[in-house]
């Protein structure tokens, strides 16, 4: 059968080819989509910011930021200040030292500081190679980005998080949120949170993103399964649960009104195999806990990611452990998302030598997949994130100018996230690394090339799935894997056979939603796996050019 399908991608490659000889002249014109008042963007027309090293940036220092807040919490200096002056901005340079890459920085008031950005430049620098480029400049947003320099410019984000409550039912350390600490309770009203709902749609590109619930433990406010529902009244199709799971865990009934309310995703903390990995959260049986809210969310028809906060020589042997967890269980579990810790809340006032001892980056975790499990090449099968809003850049064209959203775009900056993924056979547990047997940088300028070209929707769709087959290995593909498994994989994301015929073979997944539709897109006898990683930035790593098109914005 691989013969066969060989001869068949053999054949599509040729098809690709030849077309789109003809295919790339004359392309056909940009157009404004309802969702936004800019045009879609050509892959030439996207901007880059500066990458490589040495680069000097605009950062900040992190003391001069922590008087600038007491002064304003004190009552001592006005917030808008923040608006108007570069308070604590300083120039920061990024340089690569004994085959790491570093930034330093001084400020002429509290002296140097530096901290590491990747425990391996190679892997960096193939990172930033395959940056695809910026979104649309964010616009309609005038009464909502205004955060002086650390203002959102491009896109409009992937997830909005809002965080309902800093209350929690665990003392955790680390705490990017402090949450439990801060000697008052900060809690969103109704009227705060449909305000918050509200306004985010406002901003364009009006692009599907994610709305998230966060916290503290965000299953702890009162509104949380209103909020819920009302996002999804809103039309946000992926509303997600930042939690612990320990509201989840203990009753399948809270699960089951989450679920019906519109809670697509859980964001569940995982931060080992075991209740001894999970130690440093100061619950004894909090593995029991996670396992138990992962089989109740399951039943309800809630998604689940495993979230694990990484830090340095504290429990990043658990990265295997977790993957191979994830690969074991392929029914339950579809991503996997490594959060390097971020010196935040609680740990902002770290000892340096603490801070650099525990310093994790996505160069640590890429070479900790390979050493710990023997899966994947870091350079080679690991990818920016935002390389993946090519595809989102297709769907674009694809749906047309009629379209009240755009699709979900992952366009942050190179040094923020990466991911990779694994095809895993539900049944057998058979696997193989996607990037194994799918040339996913030829794919992605294939399809940047379709886009470019801007033709009718059949025919794009048809050149897609040609771009597919022309750099589809199957003798590198699980062996049970047959060519229309993974069509069928393109189809059931970017609807190729159209919407009904789609909605219809795999099940909905927009807002409207049921257990069926769940269900029946469970059914789907392949895993795709993701395994990413996302570096939130602190006060020793800021860099002004993320933060300018960062893709989780929080909306207060």
């Amino acid at each position: 059968m691989k013969y066969v399908d060989q001869a068949v991608c053999s054949a599509a490659t040729v098809v690709f080819d030849s077309v789109q000889f003809f295919n790339k002249y004359r392309p056909g014109p940009t157009f404004i989509p309802k969702w936004s008042d800019k045009p879609l963007l050509k892959s030439w027309q996207k901007t880059k910011p500066q990458l490589g090293w040495p680069r000097q940036t605009d950062s900040l220092c992190p003391e001069c930021v922590k008087e600038a807040r007491s002064k304003i919490m004190n009552g001592d200096e006005n917030w808008q200040s923040l608006l108007t002056e570069k308070t604590g901005e300083v120039k920061a340079n990024i340089i690569e030292r004994d085959g790491e890459v570093w930034m330093v920085k001084d400020c002429p008031i509290h002296g140097h500081f530096e901290d590491m950005m990747a425990v391996d430049a190679k892997f960096l620098s193939w990172i930033e190679r395959n940056f695809p480029g910026r979104d649309i400049r964010a616009h309609n947003d005038e009464g909502l980005h205004n955060h002086g320099s650390s203002s959102i410019k491009h896109g409009r984000g992937s997830v909005l998080t809002v965080d309902l409550t800093n209350r929690c039912n665990m003392m955790c350390d680390p705490c990017f949120m402090d949450a439990n600490q801060v000697g008052f309770v900060h809690e969103l009203t109704w009227e705060d949170v449909k305000e918050i709902l509200d306004n985010a749609i406002k901003i364009k590109p009006r692009r599907q993103m994610s709305v998230q619930f966060s916290g503290g433990e965000p299953t702890m406010s009162p509104y949380f399964i209103d909020a819920i529902r009302y996002a999804r009244k809103l039309g946000y199709n992926s509303v997600q649960a930042a939690t612990n799971g320990i509201e989840f865990a203990k009753d399948k009934d809270f699960c089951r009104r989450a679920f019906e309310a519109g809670l697509r995703y859980a964001y569940l903390q995982f931060d080992g195999i075991g209740n001894d990995a999970n130690g440093h959260r100061q619950v004894g049986n909090l593995f029991d806990v996670k396992l138990r809210a992962i089989e109740n969310m399951h039943a309800a028809g809630i998604e689940i990611i495993l979230v694990i906060t990484i830090v340095n020589n504290v429990n990043n042997d658990q990265v295997g452990p977790i993957v191979n967890f994830a690969r074991e269980n392929p029914k339950k579990i579809a991503f996997v998302a490594f959060q390097p810790v971020s010196f935040t809340g609680r740990d902002e006032d770290i000892t340096p030598q603490r801070r650099l001892r525990q310093r994790y980056t996505l160069a640590h975790l890429a070479g900790d997949v390979k050493k710990q499990t023997g899966i994947t090449e870091p350079t080679r099968d690991w990818f920016p994130i935002s390389m993946f809003s090519a595809f989102a850049d297709f769907a674009d064209l694809v749906k047309g100018p009629e379209a009240q959203w755009g699709m979900v775009s992952c366009g942050c900056h190179p040094n923020c996230g990466v991911g990779t993924a694994l095809m895993i056979n539900k049944e057998t547990k058979e696997w193989a690394p996607v990037p194994e047997f799918l040339n996913v940088p030829g794919l992605v300028k294939d399809i940047q090339k379709i886009t470019d070209a801007g033709r009718a929707k059949k025919f794009s769709n048809f050149m897609l799935a040609m771009g597919i087959l022309k750099n589809y290995k199957p003798f590198k593909a699980p062996k049970s894997l047959a060519l229309m498994d993974l069509i069928k994989k393109f189809d059931k994301s970017f609807a190729l056979s159209g919407e009904k015929k789609t909605r219809e073979k795999y099940g909905a997944s927009d807002p409207n939603r049921t257990l069926e539709d769940a269900m029946k897109r469970r059914s789907d006898p392949w895993n795709l796996l993701f395994i990413a990683g996302m570096w939130f930035q602190d006060l020793f790593n800021y860099d002004f050019r993320r933060t300018e098109m960062c893709i989780i914005p929080y909306a207060t």
